[in-house]
């Protein structure tokens, strides 16, 4: 039997697990998300595809994104658009 790998569940494998997890949501309506890192309790992600300049798309980053990693990685406070 194999041990699972240390990192399976650090802070950025969660984190990952849950941008995985949105992004085929995101990706229906013909955009997409990245992780391009974390600082402290804060995830920043770079929105592409049809989210650059919508108007929606704030929304939809604190109130699904951002709701729902903190649902499931809760020592994370939010979710920061960057460029």
């Amino acid at each position: 039997m194999t041990e699972p790998a240390a990192d399976e569940n650090s802070l950025e494998a969660r984190v990952n697990r849950v941008i995985e997890a949105i992004r085929p949501y995101i990706q229906g309506d013909g955009g997409d998300i990245q992780l391009v890192g974390i600082e402290g309790a804060v995830v920043k992600v770079r929105l592409r595809g049809a989210c650059v300049g919508c108007p929606h798309s704030m929304m939809t980053l604190k109130m699904g994104v951002e709701r729902h990693m903190r649902e499931h990685v809760p020592e994370i406070e939010s979710v920061e658009a960057v460029d």
